[in-house]
């Protein structure tokens, strides 16, 4: 983890006091610090324990000469005490008032440019149906990375890869051309990408029917899903695609431009966009010749005709890239796509895949492989797998049966949004319009925000209602605190935090009261937490400690006054204290995806 200016600062100081008191180095990476637990008195506490046996001395000994030592030598310490063998520091309120004065005066979450650049690929959606809740997830989780790794100084490419080729989009296409007497989105009123699922369902109906009708002829079950007409009607399609076929094209350009007129709108709507589009149609060509070439060097082999890489030493299988008639299988366009990008983005330092955990095998594969082809860049490709969402039982089936339809799940919580805001009652000042887009606002946080905090990796439940809650672990709840902060500086004649920052973080002498200190070092980890969060690739725990900030805030906002308070000095310090919360609230929020309202 990155460390933070306090510690950097104790950091040496701890380096000296091992020098002098016992003439030993201390290697940085064998010393720790962390939070001091809230039952202690203390802000950082050093565990002295893996150092006893190089200093020969017991544990509560050591703890108690160190902390002497820190005391003496450096100020900012102005006390400490010891519980068995770890070290609690108290830290000066003067340090803690001067970094809210900091924080006032500039972006706490803005890093230097690293020169590094990171592409970082989401979506990946297909052209036969239109995006789902497991697409919001995956989206979601992709913008927000690359939003955490711009803050995080990084140049980022944000692509995706639509899957617009092969036998599934052909039965979209089919099933429209056989039964939908020239229905169109216009003519329809349907989003291109609902009515190109529409057809797909359709198809999938006249499947089920055509192998009923074979297994009443007497074909198996088997024999008949192999044979029934429609498929092998897709099957030719499909050959017809393959051969150029310019009705078959044609056909394909105008249903793939209605879904991309769709998913368009669902991106415009959740706040999200892609530097680079790439097109299966156009990489399915690509990694043939790069496969060729390995065979050539000895790199793959081949067997039957086709050819193969073997990967059991590296504890997997043997893995099939061209097939003995030439073609080519996802891998081998996988191989060719990375190729290109690396080609096309000079200086890429990393390529992000947020892909589902069902594709965790498929990508040990592909990065195994381009490092035997020998790209250095290899070592630095990354899959970012997520668990699959699930919602409450019965709960917003879409015309499918099966898939949660994306629109009609950012529809429900807009309509949650809009259901909570009525009942409060506290927007009658709101306009029509003002009211429409406040509530589009809660609602995608809320859906973003509960998409984000859970760790990537696990399974979750989704529930739109739980996620609109303002007093829960929730997007509108970060969002009213940020609100009611710009509600309260406003009443005390800043029309933003920077200018209260600014103007006084510091309050001079003066004890601070424990909640403020609570939400000040909360507010003092945000660095290190961003940090953390794009070292990892793991929004949650900056939607996490996002959380804990303003529900410290909160706690301190309802037990301590602010603009009731009669000391200027401490009125003005808590003011800036709450517009560098608001600041670095409404900047988190930013690395998720997620607006927030100035009024609510």
């Amino acid at each position: 983890m990155m460390k933070d200016p306090l510690l950097a600062r104790l950091t040496p100081a701890v380096e000296r006091a091992f020098k002098q008191l016992y003439d030993k180095e201390i290697p940085l990476h064998q010393f720790g610090f962390q939070a001091t637990r809230p039952e202690f008195d203390g802000d950082v506490t050093i565990n002295v324990f893996p150092f006893t046996k190089l200093i020969g001395k017991g544990p509560e000994l050591l703890a108690n000469e160190l902390g002497g030592f820190l005391l003496r030598e450096e100020p900012v310490v102005v006390r400490f005490n010891v519980i068995k063998g770890f070290l609690n520091l108290v830290i000066a309120d003067g340090y803690w008032q001067d970094f809210v004065k900091v924080a006032g005066e500039r972006d706490i979450l803005a890093f230097p440019a690293t020169g590094r650049k990171v592409m970082v690929e989401y979506a990946s959606p297909n052209t036969n149906k239109p995006l789902h809740l497991g697409h919001l997830r995956n989206i979601f989780l992709g913008w927000s990375v690359s939003r955490i790794l711009e803050a995080s100084g990084n140049e980022v490419v944000k692509v995706q890869v639509i899957n617009d080729r092969g036998i599934h989009i052909c039965k979209s296409m089919l099933a429209w051309r056989k039964f939908g007497q020239g229905e169109t989105p216009q003519s329809s009123g349907l989003k291109g990408d609902k009515l190109v699922g529409k057809y797909y369902v359709e198809f999938d109906k006249a499947y089920k029917a055509g192998i009923e009708s074979l297994v009443a002829t007497g074909m198996t079950k088997d024999e008949a899903e192999k044979q029934a007409p429609i498929l092998l009607e897709a099957q030719e399609m499909l050959r017809k695609w393959e051969a150029n076929d310019p009705d078959v094209r044609a056909l394909w350009e105008r249903m793939n431009g209605w879904v991309y007129e769709g998913f368009n709108a669902t991106y415009a709507r959740a706040g999200v966009s892609f530097d680079r589009n790439y097109y299966e149609s156009e990489t399915y060509v690509l990694g043939k010749a790069d496969v060729l070439e390995g065979l050539k060097k000895g790199v793959f082999y081949e067997k039957d005709g086709a050819v193969w890489v073997d990967n059991t030493r590296e504890g997997l299988d043997e893995k099939v890239l061209l097939r003995r008639d030439g073609t080519s299988v996802y891998m081998t366009q996988d191989i060719g796509t990375a190729i290109k990008r690396f080609e096309e983005y000079p200086g890429l330092n990393k390529l992000i895949y947020t892909v589902g955990n069902e594709q965790d095998y498929h990508f040990k594969v592909l990065f195994i492989i381009l490092k035997k082809l020998g790209f250095a860049w290899a070592d630095e490709l990354f899959h970012l797998s997520y668990g699959m969402v699930d919602l409450p039982s019965g709960k917003m089936k879409s015309r499918e049966g099966t898939v949660v339809d994306a629109d009609d799940l950012i529809d429900e919580v807009v309509s949650e949004a809009r259901r909570m805001g009525e009942e409060l009652s506290k927007l009658d000042d709101f306009t029509e319009a003002d009211k429409a887009a406040l509530y589009e606002m809660i609602g995608l946080a809320a859906l973003k925000y509960f998409l984000l905090k859970v760790d990537p990796k696990k399974r979750m439940l989704f529930d739109p209602a739980a996620s609109i809650d303002l007093q829960g672990h929730t997007g509108p709840f970060n969002q009213y605190t940020y609100a009611r902060i710009m509600s309260l500086l406003r009443k005390a004649g800043a029309s933003d935090g920077r200018s209260v920052g600014a103007s006084g973080g510091t309050r001079g002498p003066g004890t601070l009261l424990p909640e403020e200190r609570t939400v000040i070092k909360l507010l003092h980890q945000f660095p290190a937490v961003l940090h953390e969060a794009a070292t990892k690739l793991d929004p949650s725990s900056l939607a996490n400690h996002t959380y804990e900030v303003v529900k410290a805030y909160n706690s301190f906002y309802q037990s301590v006054p602010v603009m009731k308070e009669e000391d200027a000095a401490k009125r003005t310090f808590r003011l800036a204290l709450s517009a560098a919360v608001a600041a670095a609230t409404k900047k988190a929020l930013w690395c998720l995806g997620i607006e927030v309202p100035e009024r609510m």
